[in-house]
């Protein structure tokens, strides 16, 4: 698995011309719209790990 998340398209105006870009990790830019934009991971919602224990519910 890479450590770089790559963005298959940019956030601003969609295309898909996107190059990493010299600032560091995460960060990548638009050859159409000429834009900047930095990717970061921030973290798992707790709201998505809730268990589903209801009684009776086997199969």
């Amino acid at each position: 698995m890479s450590s770089r998340a790559a963005p298959f398209y940019c956030p601003y105006c969609g295309d898909e011309d996107l190059r990493p870009h010299e600032t560091g990790h995460g960060a990548w830019e638009c050859a159409s719209c000429n834009r900047a934009f930095q990717l970061k991971f921030l973290g798992l919602l707790t709201r998505g790990l809730q268990r589903n224990d209801v009684e009776g519910d086997g199969i």
